[in-house]
């Protein structure tokens, strides 16, 4: 029990630790040997940690604990003020695919000002959405087209694409939409949706020319 309780203490400093690498090795270390006793520490790593790689890893070590351990704790952290801590949450719950986590993901999260918060709730709610709330996510995401740059951009086009038919319509309706930039991304999603083999940034320049000619060649 000592040995034990010795492991613990150097996991979670190491997770503290001021070198990446050792951090990297900390979350690996606990994911590897998952303990409740490690979720908030790994939950509030992930808030502060500003490497990407250490991120994946921390996610990872959560992934690999119970969900009745993480999810609930994720879910509060899902109302953090820390725009990283939100995106973390979101992009962790994603992972463990469990849907008791959807009443949480709210409209605010699909439309947050930060963008890296607003893909990973885009990429949770594909994953964690019930059949029957499919269309209305739809029509929340399609609100969304022709935001940020080509990032984000992408990351909102696989969203309505993994939601399949259901965003058709709404796609159809954005494409009549004033914005240029609205109907160009909707052009490209929806070329994307009928062929997924399909570049987005060739699908993005023909949208723009589709556009530039008008409501009748976009009919085609």
């Amino acid at each position: 029990m000592h040995e034990e309780n010795t492991n613990t203490m150097a996991a979670l400093r190491g997770l503290r630790s001021s070198s990446a690498s050792v951090r990297l090795r900390a979350a690996l270390a606990v994911g590897t040997a998952p303990d409740p006793r490690y979720v908030d520490r790994l939950i509030e790593q992930c808030a502060i940690e500003p490497e990407f790689p250490v991120r994946d890893m921390l996610t990872w070590a959560l992934t690999r604990h119970s969900a009745q351990s993480t999810v609930p704790r994720l879910i509060e952290e899902l109302r953090s003020d820390r725009a990283q801590a939100r995106s973390q949450a979101l992009h962790t719950l994603s992972k463990i695919g469990d849907r008791r986590a959807w009443p949480a993901l709210t409209h605010a999260h699909l439309t947050d000002a930060d963008d890296e918060v607003a893909r990973s709730a885009w990429r949770a709610a594909v994953v964690l959405v019930p059949e029957a709330e499919r269309p209305r996510l739809a029509e929340v995401l399609a609100g969304q087209l022709g935001r940020g740059g080509r990032e984000t951009q992408v990351s909102l086009s696989r969203a309505l694409i993994a939601l399949g038919e259901v965003a058709g319509p709404v796609l159809r309706a954005a494409k009549t939409c004033g914005d240029a930039r609205v109907r160009q991304h909707a052009v490209a999603t929806e070329r994307l949706l009928r062929d997924p083999d399909a570049v987005f940034d060739f699908a993005i320049e023909e949208a723009k020319r589709i556009v530039a000619l008008g409501p009748t060649r976009q009919e085609e």
